[in-house]
């Protein structure tokens, strides 16, 4: 049943199914359930170049989509995430309805806090839904949040072997243009830390279909001043690759 509102992007339908569905589409099940989205396109290539991966499945269309297994680890799959809630979680869904149960997203973001630095990792517990992708999936609130448990065993891998971290909020938007001061300064307030264009869809998804899911962004460029600083944030090859690695040892914990 459809929740009427004034704004149509917060009309809630309670509606489990839709017209499309990839649930219903009966598609090859991956040959494991565990799965890492990196962000991180010189990781992906060093990895091809470097002979450590092997395909598991091609998702063709119009926005072609590869799935690789960890030649090593072939309980690991690993793809290249798409930029925003509909192409990243949409995608997200498809992997779920193909068996992906254990989900570690990792990627980069704009601090709203300077002191935030560079390659500094954030797990995120939830974020401000700034965006309209997920609220299709769970009913209107400022806020979603990931599974503690999954949270907790990210930070205690991460404590147990001494790796620092924060822990907090993500301002997920869709418009990179609009990230305007008055904005930055109230979610900041809200508690974000980071702002990125995923992280609300892809916790909605996680949470709709029921699977683990958890998540690690590394501060990157700082958009808490008047002028943007990129940090060379996109540069920082040693820190992408040891992230994925972690995600790699992080999934399995769940």
């Amino acid at each position: 049943m459809i929740t009427k509102n004034d704004f149509p992007v917060l009309e809630f339908d309670d509606d489990l199914d839709a017209v499309v569905n990839p649930f219903k589409w009966n598609l090859e099940p991956f040959s494991t359930d565990k799965l890492i989205i990196t962000f991180f396109p010189d990781v992906m290539n060093d990895l091809k170049e470097n002979d450590e991966l092997e395909l598991e499945r091609h998702f063709s269309g119009e926005n072609p989509v590869d799935i690789y297994r960890f030649k090593k680890n072939p309980e690991i799959m690993i793809t290249l995430g798409y930029v925003g809630c509909p192409a990243c979680a949409g995608n997200l869904e498809v992997f779920a309805s193909c068996g992906a149960k254990k989900v570690m997203f990792c990627g980069g973001g704009g601090v709203l806090d300077k002191n935030i630095k560079v390659g500094e990792l954030l797990v995120v517990e939830g974020a401000i839904r700034d965006e309209g992708f997920s609220y299709r999936y769970i009913k209107p609130s400022r806020y979603i949040y990931t599974d503690k448990k999954i949270t907790s065993k990210i930070t205690a891998y991460l404590e147990k072997h001494k790796i620092s971290y924060l822990t907090g909020l993500t301002w997920t938007t869709d418009a990179m243009f609009r990230e305007t001061k008055a904005l930055v300064e109230q979610r900041k307030s809200e508690g974000a830390k980071i702002v990125e264009m995923e992280q609300a869809g892809c916790i909605a998804v996680a949470q709709f279909r029921n699977f683990d899911y958890g998540a690690i962004i590394y501060g990157g460029d700082d958009v808490s001043q008047d002028e943007w600083n990129t940090r060379s944030w996109d540069k920082r090859k040693g820190i992408r690759y040891n992230l994925v690695m972690l995600c790699k040892e992080l999934v399995k914990e769940f």
